[in-house]
């Protein structure tokens, strides 16, 4: 593949699909979370039952991001991400017939198991897309994409609710997810496979370990045997020890136990898991604090919460660019820096808040976020070979998810001793964040603008 990127057009509409391919998986990640209810009116389920439609797509994008990045990059960046399209495209349709609860709950796992084989991808396709000393900027736009759809998701699933039935908001999308296809055939970049062999018994291993990790995680949490449920995390825990002794031995492992002997990815790679805990939990925490401690309605509330987002898409093509020509290490702890306050000024807001005293502290954390994310992505993607692309951004991926599962996890957990809704949260995510910080600050020394091995 040419590092000087595609040539224009093709780079512009290789661009197109490759967002719509992150808006996509990204809004029928969250929009469903919007219908739960009539979902479970109408399917004659309990609520807890039907929260299962969010969390086996979550846990499917979290079990199976690592082995289809190692695909991916056996069979070719392009012909998998357009698979995972495919899969994903014709599991959104059969989510339109689903009459039962278990059918959902299939579709929803291939939704997943399609999303994951997309999102593994993207990281290593936008790398062959965009030249060496725009790689900042390609991954700013995609943040922006998928920041900006997040945001949008809940609105987009409310609306499509208010005039039709619940199974619209997941066939929606359908036209968008064809029509990303198209133009991904024609315009994504054709990267040779890596060939070679592919580790089989590391992609078990890495189905069981997160399966049984976050199980038994969610078991505590919910109330279920705490013997049970912390067997069930040991044994989880014991089979990581094998899982990593086992890479360990493999040339082109899935888990990429080989790019952490680069101190800038480790030190990229442990500061992203914490931000991306210290985000969710503040995000999760605050409507329970601002309509419990401060009688906002839940309009209100998602109002005051919707200026981080759009610092996040404002800020975020700007860090990008950013990125290509400053020290990443300063650009990421400056970004730690502005979280940590805007946290910090979050946790101690004024008696009687109004919403604009909420709302300036929300902007604040996510230009932080946004200064840091991007910054983050792309120096990762830039300390890895070429060759190992797919396996950095099925990584970083995963980090992601990784850091939201557990970041949630905590909430629920803090809520159920009923200190969820005040500032420990985000005084917890204070910490996580400074913690991130003093990675970035690591990397200062390290982390030089397209830096690549």
């Amino acid at each position: 593949m040419n590092e000087d990127g595609l040539p224009q057009p093709r780079r512009l509409l290789a661009i197109i699909a490759l967002s719509m391919g992150t808006a996509l998986t990204t809004i029928d990640g969250a929009i469903a979370t919007v219908a739960l209810p009539t979902i479970a009116r109408d399917l004659h389920v309990d609520g807890s039952a039907a929260v299962l439609v969010v969390t086996v797509y979550q846990l499917t994008l979290l079990m199976t991001m690592l082995p289809c990045a190692g695909i991916g990059d056996r069979i070719g960046l392009k012909r998998f991400y357009q698979y995972g399209q495919l899969l994903f495209t014709v599991s959104t349709i059969l989510c339109f017939f689903a009459k039962s609860l278990p059918f959902l709950l299939v579709v929803r796992a291939m939704q997943g198991l399609g999303a994951a084989a997309t999102l593994s991808m993207m990281a290593a396709t936008i790398r062959n897309i965009y030249p060496s000393s725009h790689l900042g900027r390609g991954l700013g736009v995609n943040s922006v994409v998928a920041s900006s759809s997040a945001a949008l998701a809940p609105t987009l699933g409310g609306f499509i609710l208010l005039y039709g039935q619940w199974p619209w908001v997941f066939a929606a999308a359908v036209p968008f997810a064809i029509l990303s296809l198209i133009l991904g055939r024609h315009a994504l970049p054709d990267v040779p496979p890596s060939g070679g062999k592919f580790d089989l018994i590391g992609s078990v291993y890495n189905v069981i370990v997160f399966g049984l990790l976050i199980f038994g995680l969610e078991g505590l949490v919910h109330g279920d045997s705490p013997i049970v449920s912390l067997a069930v995390m040991g044994a989880g825990a014991l089979l990581a020890v094998r899982f990593v002794q086992h890479e360990l031995r493999e040339e082109r492992p899935i888990l990429p136990v080989d790019l952490f002997a680069s101190k800038l990815i480790s030190l990229s790679i442990a500061g992203a898991l914490l931000v991306f805990m210290a985000n969710v939990s503040l995000t999760l925490s605050m409507p329970f604090r601002l309509q419990h401690l401060y009688g906002f309605t839940p309009a209100q509330v998602g109002a005051v919460m919707t200026p981080m987002p759009l610092a996040l898409m404002v800020m975020a093509p700007i860090s990008a660019t950013l990125a290509d020509k400053l020290n990443a290490g300063i650009l990421g702890a400056s970004g730690m820096f502005v979280f940590v306050i805007g946290l910090l000024l979050m946790a101690f807001l004024p008696i009687h808040p109004t919403s604009f005293d909420v709302a300036w502290r929300m902007a604040v954390c996510g230009v932080g976020v946004a200064l840091y994310l991007p910054t983050n992505v792309r120096l990762v993607m830039a300390a890895t070979p070429r060759d190992r692309a797919a396996a950095a951004g099925g990584l970083t991926s995963t980090t992601r998810m990784t850091g939201q599962t557990l970041g949630a996890t905590m909430v629920a957990a803090l809520l159920a001793l009923g200190i969820g809704d005040g500032r420990i949260p985000v005084l917890i995510a204070a910490c996580f964040a400074m913690i991130g910080g003093l990675f970035s600050v690591g990397r200062i020394r390290l982390g030089k603008p397209g830096q690549s091995l």
